[in-house]
């Protein structure tokens, strides 16, 4: 909506550094239609001087006079003709975005979630390892560490074959127990309460 005789911010030029505000812009503005360098000069010292008192929170920052710099610079679009004081060709680099981050494990590891990576190792190692008592020792501790995993997470009972179907999906097959055989038994998780016990009333 255009309504005659007000002035919105929404339908004003978009400003580069909206921490200073409008007026600091128009300062910068005024700077660069100046006909000579000298009087661009002054003109920019008074501009970071105001900018300092608008935002005196740069004071706490180490080589915060640069920064303002850099500020003005971005600020003038690169159009402000004067003698700068600090180097200002890194000054863009303020508005780069950084890159994004890697996840720190492949993608199948970031699916195991509720086991987690120590786990993910574990299956690892029993793809690799020969068949044996050494290796049936090591599934069954790893099934049971799955079940109180998936009772943690899922805060209630699990069936042995939900921790078979996981141990042959996570090992791309090479283990495969049949629950029947391998019954985990009960497996309880921790209350909280076990430091309570054999204490008395006084």
């Amino acid at each position: 909506m255009d309504i005659k005789g007000l002035d919105y911010n929404t339908q004003r030029e978009k400003l580069v550094m909206s921490e200073y505000g409008r007026e600091i812009q128009k300062m910068v503005d005024l700077a660069i239609s100046l006909p000579t360098k000298e009087e661009r000069n002054r003109c920019a010292l008074t501009i970071i001087r105001q900018m300092e008192n608008k935002n005196p929170q740069l004071r706490t920052t180490p080589n915060y006079e640069r920064t303002l710099w850099d500020h003005l610079y971005l600020m003038g679009r690169k159009q402000l003709d004067i003698d700068w004081p600090f180097d200002v060709n890194e000054a863009e680099k303020i508005h780069s975005k950084p890159k994004p981050m890697q996840h720190p494990v492949h993608d199948e590891q970031a699916q195991l979630r509720h086991y987690g990576r120590l786990l993910g190792q574990v299956f690892e190692k029993l793809e690799t390892m020969p068949e044996g008592p050494e290796r049936d020792a090591l599934v069954m501790q790893t099934a049971c560490q799955m079940k109180r995993d998936l009772m943690a997470w899922g805060h209630g009972s699990i069936e042995d074959e939900k921790v078979a179907d996981d141990l042959a999906r996570y090992t791309h097959g090479k283990i495969q127990i049949a629950p029947q055989h391998f019954h985990l038994g009960r497996v309880d998780l921790p209350t909280g309460n076990e430091g309570k016990k054999g204490k008395r009333k006084k």
